[in-house]
């Protein structure tokens, strides 16, 4: 008799707890460790180096990553697909920041960049469309609540240890365990074939494509207009970390850059449950009109807050964000900083809402929605990687500001464009599975063979 798991263990908000928890002790610790400037360190070139080599990885590996899920070269089970990308994936995490340590205790700079060379779908495609929005909501709150996590204990640590210029070595080991467990937690995630939505319905799982498939797939992405009219958003939804980074890491000292990043996670927890639960998601409208509600509320933000973030940017240059020129959080000068930061990144968690749940619109087919995760990251994280390599050079830091927030500012007129051609819904077109019905046709099949063997023992 084959094994099956509980239902409430095949239910795709349980894989979106349990995906969440990963990223919450993976790439939370590692966000947490950026927010607090420099990766930690004291060389912010080299981190900006780190960075940049790390998102122009994923840019180049971004683009195939759907078709690799996708493709038959992979391992015989969806499952093991998925295990396998996680674990190295989240391994990679800890070798990151294991690097960071390392170079901060023994200067080793070889190291960090070539951790950095080394180092989506399950949200968009698992739950019911009346959930998309919601779901990303939990994942990203449970994601930064690591991020959240990270920045409590590296504060408590560095203000018990002082006014510090850079991270504790403590700090690195706790944020490493904590990675590790990341790392396991990710072999409790299913694969799309094992869910059951809360209708009854399967996650539409058809045979592997071959490679041929695949790279016409990923081809045909270059030639859907919704997808070329997301590309400024795909590009400048991760390109204003290094600019934020820079900035905390330039302009306070350590313990008001751990404070900075509390305040950043909290922001982005808040940020993604309030437009996910309460306005992408919300009952009241029809799709298309909570998806204007949403552009209309990420456009607001973005405006509001970058243009605060402007008044005080033009007040002060680089060559002024000196190490015996720290802001610390006791001082006056601290006043308003903290709520800009907790609103840089409430607009950051609406803004990445926003584009995946526009994307999740356009189907509930997960090969598809593969290939639209791949094609943004890909994007996402050429434009990150490009902004890490333009804050290492030391381009001042007004020119950063401008070369983040521009590229926000162009994305929505497009993304308007997308979201006028999101159906209220995509079932009509896509033929669904009932497990229900999988169950009858299992009994059908059984009984025939019962059947047949009675006549032939006849």
């Amino acid at each position: 008799m084959p094994f099956s798991f509980p239902a409430w263990y095949t239910n795709p908000m349980t894989q979106v707890v349990l995906l969440g928890i990963t990223c919450f002790c993976t790439v939370g610790m590692y966000s947490a460790l950026n927010n607090i400037g420099a990766g930690g360190t004291q060389d912010i070139s080299l981190s900006d180096t780190a960075s940049g080599v790390l998102y122009g990885f994923f840019a180049l590996t971004g683009l195939i990553s759907g078709g690799i899920c996708n493709g038959e070269q992979c391992a015989l089970d969806v499952l093991i697909d998925s295990l396998k990308i996680q674990r190295h994936g989240t391994l990679g995490y800890a070798l990151y920041v294991g690097a960071l340590w390392c170079h901060q205790t023994q200067g080793t700079r070889w190291f960090l960049i070539f951790a950095g060379a080394i180092l989506g779908e399950i949200m968009m495609s698992y739950p019911l469309e009346k959930d998309k929005g919601k779901a990303f909501g939990i994942f990203w709150a449970m994601f930064q609540f690591g991020t959240f996590i990270g920045s409590v204990i590296a504060l408590a640590i560095n203000l018990k240890s002082g006014m510090l210029t850079a991270v504790a070595t403590s700090t690195y080991i706790a944020f490493i365990i904590i990675i590790f467990i990341g790392v396991a937690s990710s072999f409790l995630v299913l694969g799309p074939h094992r869910i059951v939505r809360s209708d009854g319905t399967l996650v539409k799982v058809e045979a592997r494509a071959t490679v041929r498939e695949e790279v016409r797939g990923t081809m045909r992405l270059f030639l859907d207009w919704r997808m070329l009219a997301l590309l400024p958003m795909s590009f400048a939804s991760n390109y204003f970390y290094s600019y934020q980074a820079a900035i905390n890491e330039g302009r306070f000292d350590g313990p008001t850059r751990t404070l900075n990043g509390t305040l950043s996670a909290v922001g982005s927890i808040a940020g993604a449950l309030l437009i996910g639960f309460f306005v992408l998601d919300g009952t009241r409208f029809h799709r298309r009109t909570r998806g204007y509600m949403g552009l209309g509320v990420v456009t607001a933000l973005t405006i509001i807050v970058w243009a605060v973030g402007l008044s005080w940017q033009v007040t002060f240059t680089r060559a002024e964000a000196t190490p015996d020129n720290l802001i610390n959080y006791h001082d006056a000068d601290y006043k308003g900083k903290g709520a800009l930061y907790f609103f840089y990144y409430f607009g950051d968690a609406t803004y990445q809402a926003l584009v995946y749940w526009i994307m999740s619109a356009l189907t509930n087919d997960p090969f598809t929605l593969a290939r639209f995760a791949g094609f943004y990251k890909a994007i996402q994280s050429a434009g990150a990687a490009g902004s890490f390599g333009m804050d290492a050079v030391m381009t001042p830091y007004l020119n950063e500001h401008l070369a983040s927030w521009i590229p926000m500012l162009v994305s929505f007129p497009f993304a308007f464009l997308v979201i006028r051609s999101i159906k209220e819904t995509n079932y009509d077109d896509e033929k669904m599975v009932y497990i229900n019905d999988l169950k009858n046709e299992n009994q059908n099949e059984v009984s025939d063979e019962k059947e047949v063997g009675d006549k032939n023992s006849a």
